[in-house]
């Protein structure tokens, strides 16, 4: 099959692109390598199933263009990490927002299918836990950039319904913390990549807040493939699956672990959200997801343990 990924040379784009390329089919990736990296790609590079295109999801003629004889699309192309998202709203909009409307658009157009790669920020502060697909979302006022975000991701999950009302077939991943090797410390993944950078440099492990936030992590490999499998089951089409491990850590227990596998002399050192992401910035207490919905339809459930996926991880980071 001839695939597209849109953010393919991103961190988890690019584990999804390697998937793909083994897995035998033609694949195309745009990317406009403001957050990914060509080297993520380096496995695959010159490979002769593999095309990238360097340029956005918001160039419409370009998106026509790559999208002329493709059967499926992996939409991942979006603007991530929260740094980056609380200093340029407008742009996380823009690229949300816009840039999901033109890849349905179109994708519509050649009736290619689609997996939409969303987010558990979708559900902001709700503590309706676990999250459920069919849960509540509950936000903050709409001058807090990181809401932002959230609404453009809710947005994108929108534009998908409607396409799909009009007979597009669609999929949607709700990705819950992936980690894993080619994670960005200012990018997706961000705080796993932060603590293993300070980590290994014997700098300080910044925890935000009290670090007592907990959060589910979710290895890339395991991401991937539910992924794959929302791209592939008929029974995927149309619905909503939370892509999540059941092991549930606190930051200060991750950041703990970290300095443990590494045998780091750094220690632990909490700095208030305003410090690194200003005034008004709103985090969540707990993100754990329902993946009964993904085992049921999908067959997929996430098991590796926390401690070994940090392994594999190290084992990248010190080669």
């Amino acid at each position: 099959m001839n695939v597209l990924v849109t953010g393919g040379a991103g961190f988890i784009g690019s584990h999804l692109v390697d998937r793909l390329i083994a897995g035998g089919h033609r694949v195309t990736v745009i990317d406009n390598l403001s957050t990914g990296r060509e080297a993520n790609l380096a496995g695959v590079a010159g490979h002769s199933r593999l095309h990238l295109a360097r340029g956005s999801i918001l160039d419409a003629g370009l998106m026509a263009a790559v999208m002329t004889d493709v059967g499926l699309v992996y939409h991942l192309a979006a603007a991530v990490g929260v740094g980056h998202v609380v200093r340029d709203p407008l742009w996380t909009l823009e690229t949300n927002c816009r840039g999901t409307e033109i890849t349905l658009e179109c994708a519509a157009r050649v009736g290619a299918r689609v997996v939409f790669a969303s987010t558990s920020e979708i559900y902001g502060t709700s503590g309706d836990l676990p999250f459920r697909e069919d849960g509540p979302r509950v936000l903050g006022p709409t001058w807090v950039n990181r809401w932002g975000y959230s609404t453009s991701k809710a947005l994108g999950e929108h534009l998908c319904f409607a396409y799909a009302d009009r007979g597009l077939a669609v999929s949607i991943v709700r990705y819950f913390n992936t980690y894993g090797p080619r994670m960005d410390p200012a990018g997706y993944g961000s705080v796993v990549a932060r603590f293993v950078s300070q980590a290994l440099a014997g700098e300080p492990l910044t925890v935000h807040g009290d670090g007592d936030q907990s959060r589910c992590f979710t290895f890339v490999d395991e991401t991937v493939e539910a992924t794959l499998r929302a791209g592939n089951y008929p029974e995927a089409v149309g619905e909503v699956f939370n892509v999540g491990s059941g092991f549930e850590s606190t930051i200060n227990d991750l950041a703990h672990l970290i300095i443990r596998l590494t045998g780091s002399a750094s220690r632990v050192v909490h700095m208030p959200y305003e410090a690194a992401f200003g005034s008004g910035f709103a985090d969540t207490r707990r993100r754990a997801p329902d993946v009964s919905k993904a085992g049921l339809v999908l067959g997929w459930h996430a098991d590796l343990p926390l401690d070994d996926g940090i392994r594999r991880v190290l084992a990248e980071r010190c080669r």
